[in-house]
């Protein structure tokens, strides 16, 4: 049996962290946050079932960096990317190194959720 599916929110925001929980925990997900690439990358499984919400912008490791580590490390795991800029080069980056979906901020909560949903769909599916 597989484990529980889990949101991985990594924003070095703590209100924007806090209030995806929230949003994600009403929504009945389990849900990790973390205020630190560094921190998820030391303990995210390898074998995580689940999505990742992640803050592009970030002052020690870029979610670009971020993403590229993960490849590094060989973990497969769907990434919804967050940004308060709208940058078309970070997004085809962020795009072109797995990432699912792309959203700006402030993040409309039906379409996070409507993300989530399609991934956990595709998950199904593979």
């Amino acid at each position: 049996m597989a484990p529980p599916f889990c949101v991985y929110v990594l924003d070095d925001d703590d209100s924007v962290r806090k209030a995806l929980s929230r949003l994600l925990l009403a929504s009945g997900y389990d849900v990790k946050p973390y205020a630190s690439p560094e921190r998820f990358l030391e303990e995210c499984p390898r074998e995580a079932h689940g999505c990742l919400i992640l803050d592009m912008t970030m002052p020690r490791m870029s979610g670009l960096q971020t993403q590229e580590r993960l490849g590094e490390m060989g973990i497969i795991l769907p990434i919804i990317g967050i940004s308060a800029s709208d940058d078309n080069g970070a997004r085809e980056r962020a795009r072109d190194l797995g990432a699912s979906f792309f959203l700006q901020k402030p993040i409309d909560d039906q379409a996070l959720l409507d993300a989530i949903s399609w991934v956990v769909g595709a998950m199904k599916e593979a």
